[in-house]
């Protein structure tokens, strides 16, 4: 699969207010795992108390979903800035119902790549 523009929300120990992320997520050829941030995301199929998806090496809960046009990616009830990959910028603003980041709402940083390979050795590791 192709990589996609997708917010990311930790959910584990935070709810609503968890860091967020705007990025490239890369994706397995299942498209179960989402590859963003140095991390690995495994699909939860809805088992998860807050998340859609769990982090393989921790645990953690995940929301994982496609941006909003009108901006609105974080929770009703939720908060904080969201933390956008600065080399999509351009690329978000083209698809949002905006043309300027709002200071207040969102944050530049950099994504870091993620060890794809690592995961796979992993996840497929013998269990003694």
């Amino acid at each position: 699969m192709k990589p996609e523009l997708k917010y990311i929300e930790l959910k584990s120990g935070f709810g609503d207010t968890g860091p967020a992320w705007i990025g490239m997520a890369e994706f397995s050829k299942s498209g179960r795992t989402v590859y963003f941030n140095g991390k690995a995301l495994k699909n939860s199929n809805a088992q998860g108390i807050a998340g859609n998806f769990y982090d393989i090496e921790n645990g953690d809960e995940y929301w994982v979903s496609g941006i909003k046009k009108n901006g609105t990616d974080r929770h009703w009830a939720g908060g904080g800035k969201i933390m956008i990959d600065r080399n999509i910028v351009d690329l978000y603003l083209s698809l949002v119902d905006f043309n300027t980041l709002d200071k207040n709402r969102f944050e530049l940083t950099e994504i870091k790549p993620t060890d794809k390979q690592k995961f796979a050795e992993l996840e497929n590791k013998k269990i003694n």
